[in-house]
């Protein structure tokens, strides 16, 4: 193969904590970390045109393997120019390998050593999903970041069943290697383990030796677990991980989340929480959560945010308010680019703080305002 388009630089690791400042290079443009990824599951982030996700300032996206191979199908993404032109997303694009729905649709899903096998969540139909056909189809619709497949199960779990699908989950990921057939889509390897820190760290250092990967992610989180398990194990893992490449935590979380992952090392993130919540009438702020049905800001002439260059922040909390009420559904469409652009605000004031080694101070004045929810 030709050499790598990609290539991670880290610029600088705060003073007073973990947290990085660093930039990932990709075929479709350089990715500034920390960094928020809005997830378009099936090549789209609901509510939003994809002019609207380029004015909340993301730089990456993220599209879901498993969805798009069921509808419309990888080949029919291939044949219309790849993920890229299918969406008309010309920035970086990383696809999910199918994996969480191993945990998601649960149920449905019988797990053997060669692949895992679904129930199709829309017809019913048999759907194969192997580490080596994950890589295949994506490849097929050309994201710049392909996921290994790896083995989710809900927590809390047994010790035993933790075990057992961070061993598969190894094992996958050096299948996945074995597949690959493109040098301009990296790989990322995905550490698994439940809630047992000696497992994770153990899976972190097996899959760091597989030097061919260009980045590692933590999964498995946000899965049943409560909010300090979730820490411990981060602030486990992530020295466990090569320093000279990405670290990405899969589907976490709320701002808080971020907040407190970045102080622990992590670059970068996705999670529906923004996009949904803002469907469901829920705005994110520096002084917490707005309830935008609530009576209180049925007279509010108020932005959601003073300075907020978002589209939703042109109008009144009164006005966006009335939008749900009256199920107009511009009100979904403006608070899911508020909070994307607030989810954007938040890494780019991190990677500053970062920068001047202020990055605790960021950290306790953000948590400080989101206490003062209520007040608002």
């Amino acid at each position: 193969m030709d050499a790598s388009p990609f290539s991670f630089q880290l610029h600088h690791v705060d003073r007073g904590c973990a947290a990085r400042r660093s930039s990932f290079t990709t075929p479709h443009g350089v990715v500034e970390l920390p960094t928020f990824m809005p997830v378009g599951t099936q090549g789209t982030v609901k509510g939003l045109s994809i002019s609207h996700v380029r004015e909340t300032g993301s730089q990456m996206v993220l599209a879901n393997t498993y969805h798009l191979a069921l509808r419309p199908g990888e080949d029919v993404v291939a044949a219309l120019g790849g993920l890229h032109r299918f969406m008309g997303w010309d920035g970086p694009i990383l696809t999910d390998s199918g994996g969480f729905q191993l945990f998601s649709l649960a149920n449905s899903t019988q797990v053997t050593e060669q692949s895992a096998v679904f129930r199709s969540h829309i017809d019913g139909r048999k759907f194969e999903l192997s580490p080596e056909r994950s890589i295949e189809i994506q490849e097929a619709l050309g994201s710049d970041v392909a996921m290994v497949l790896d083995h989710v199960i809900a927590l809390p779990a047994s010790d035993a069943d933790a075990s057992d699908a961070c061993a598969r989950t190894i094992r996958w990921a050096r299948r996945c290697l074995d597949a690959r057939s493109r040098n301009d889509q990296a790989q990322f390897a995905i550490v698994q383990g439940g809630l047992l820190k000696d497992l994770r760290v153990d899976c972190a250092k097996q899959l760091g030796e597989l030097h061919e990967f260009e980045g590692y992610a933590i999964g498995g989180l946000s899965v049943g677990e409560g909010e300090a398990d979730m820490l411990r194990i981060i602030e486990a893992t992530c020295p466990a991980l090569p320093t000279e490449k990405p670290r990405y935590l899969m589907g976490v979380g709320t701002p808080q989340d971020l907040v407190e992952s970045i102080r622990r090392g992590v670059d970068m993130f996705d999670c529906i929480i923004p996009s949904h919540n803002g469907r469901n009438a829920l705005a994110y702020t520096d002084a917490g959560r707005l309830r935008m049905r609530n009576l209180c800001y049925r007279q509010d002439d108020r932005p959601l945010e003073e300075n907020c260059p978002c589209p939703a922040c042109r109008h009144s909390r009164g006005y966006i308010r009335h939008l749900f009420l009256a199920n107009e559904m511009l009100g979904p469409i403006l608070l899911t680019a508020h909070n994307i652009t607030y989810y954007q605000r938040l890494v780019s004031q991190a990677r500053a703080a970062i920068e001047n080694d202020a990055y605790m101070d960021f950290y306790h004045e953000r948590m400080a305002g989101w206490g003062r929810e209520n007040s608002t």
